[in-house]
């Protein structure tokens, strides 16, 4: 299982419920990338564990992968960069994301675990 724990909210992040996306970013973000990200620390680093199927844990709301972007898995490994979407789409997903379901935007808190791979 990969786990971290989110240190940082950008003041930018509620805005982006509307859009139904969050932007995850490692502690490496820059102080731009940090506005609009919520800032999380590994615990335990992944290893490809973005897999479509599989559930996941984003403070208290449990979600199911249903799109894995091509480059999602490594820029979550390298960065613990990756953009999930809270809602399905009819064209392809970006390289660096994630769709989940349920459609239901989280709230998050700083202390808040995400644990991946549940299984």
């Amino acid at each position: 299982m990969s786990r971290s724990v989110i240190t940082d909210i950008g003041a930018i992040v509620p805005e982006f419920e509307e859009e139904k996306v969050i932007i995850l970013f490692g502690p490496m973000a820059t102080p731009d990338l940090r506005e609009i990200c919520v800032i999380h620390e590994f615990h335990k680093k992944p290893n490809q564990t973005l897999i479509e199927g599989k559930e996941f844990m984003l403070g208290e709301h449990k979600y199911i992968i249903k799109q894995v972007g091509s480059e999602a898995n490594k820029n979550f490994e390298e960065l613990g960069h990756i953009s999930i979407y809270f809602k399905q789409s009819d064209s392809d997903i970006l390289p660096g994301a994630i769709a989940v379901e349920p459609d239901v935007f989280p709230k998050l808190n700083i202390g808040d675990n995400i644990c991946f791979d549940l299984s």
